[in-house]
């Protein structure tokens, strides 16, 4: 009987197929219906991995959770307010969409009109985008305008163009993005079965952690959990503009993802912080290069270096978690968006020109 039982369990079991994209998963949360044309990916469900050598640096007892994104179809968050807002934009009747990006947002909107059927018009910052990102906007077959000037100014154009001319903008000021990354801070609450104390996320644009809140506010009152966390956000020290309370006009980090000096999503984001008891801190490059490598070399996780100013932010703070605490650091992005800022920053050996010869092989393994 007990061997019957397993395998009626195992019979039973989902299969990958199951999982129908984050829409159909979550569709009483959001603003859809039988009308909406749902372009999806099977984008979300992420996993939510524990992550005991950040936790051991945090100590008294602390439990660390990593939320990977990076595990999305385009390889960051930002396919999760992608899918609402292309399916929104094909419901509407629009034929083509429009961004200005960093990289992330770039792929995720090529990726998601091109499978609706739509144009994809991409502003980037000439020279600032890594080569991950640029490669999957030209696959997806983007038409992509890189314009002098940094992210902050082909945002401000992006938002013009659409206002004029028959093309949807799918940044985070589109409401249907936020709509669909709050889906997130339901998947953590499912995966924990309660809100965390602390949830440690990188703001660039300051869309997404307006979107977690949001999450974890309907979920809470849903009663699906009995409390909300501390929103702890954090910026590149180079582009620091919700830390220091003004615009930088010339942000610079290594952190491409959130070179970003003026915000869209500034005030949704300081109403956060409020609500939710948070802070916002500044961290270095340093520290998000150490705490990228760290994530790497001790949990196995590779993410993009904007994704490891969440974790360096909580190491940071370290000493300001209550004991006991149970804390999710978001990473954003696969690493594999940047592997030019991986290469120059690794601490991995690579040797090369060697002979193809077992006893050499061996020499240099040290044996």
């Amino acid at each position: 009987m007990p061997l019957l039982s397993a395998l009626r369990r195992l019979s039973a079991k989902p299969t990958l197929q199951d999982w129908p994209g984050l829409i159909e998963a979550y569709r009483p949360w959001l603003p859809v219906s039988d009308r909406t044309p749902v372009i999806t990916l099977r984008e979300g469900a992420t996993p939510l991995i524990p992550a005991p050598a950040i936790a051991a640096r945090v100590g008294r007892g602390v439990k660390v959770f990593l939320k990977y994104d990076g595990l999305n179809p385009t390889g960051s968050f930002k396919d999760r307010g992608m899918t609402m807002a292309v399916s929104k934009a094909r419901e509407a009747g629009a034929e083509a969409v429009i961004c200005a990006s960093t990289g992330n947002t770039s792929a995720a909107a090529a990726a998601y009109a091109k499978r609706g059927g739509m144009r994809a018009f991409v502003l980037i910052p000439d020279g600032y985008v890594a080569q991950g990102k640029l490669a999957q906007a030209l696959m997806y077959g983007a038409e992509v305008l890189a314009v002098k000037g940094n992210f902050d100014r082909a945002l401000a154009i992006v938002r013009e163009v659409a206002d004029n001319y028959p093309v949807t903008l799918v940044n985070s000021l589109n409401p249907y993005r936020l709509q669909g990354q709050k889906t997130a801070a339901f998947e953590v609450v499912d995966a924990l079965g309660e809100a965390p104390d602390w949830l440690c996320i990188p703001m660039g644009n300051a869309g997404n952690i307006s979107a977690y809140w949001m999450g974890f506010q309907e979920y809470r009152k849903a009663g699906h959990s009995q409390r909300l966390p501390r929103m702890m956000g954090f910026q590149a020290s180079g582009s620091a503009p919700l830390v220091l309370g003004h615009t930088v006009e010339q942000p610079d980090t290594i952190a491409t993802a959130i070179r970003i000096g003026n915000p869209a999503n500034r005030d949704k984001a300081l109403a956060v912080r409020e609500q939710s008891n948070g802070a916002f801190h500044a961290v270095t490059d340093q520290e998000i290069l150490e705490a990228y490598k760290l994530l790497g070399r001790e949990e196995g996780v590779f993410c993009e270096p904007a994704s490891a100013a969440s974790v360096a932010g909580l190491l940071q703070q370290a000493a300001e978690v209550p004991a006991g605490a149970t804390v999710v650091c978001v990473l954003t992005g696969n690493g594999l968006k940047d592997p030019g800022t991986a290469i120059d920053h690794s601490d991995g050996s690579f040797h090369a020109g060697l002979a193809p010869e077992v006893d050499v092989v061996a020499k240099v393994m040290g044996f």
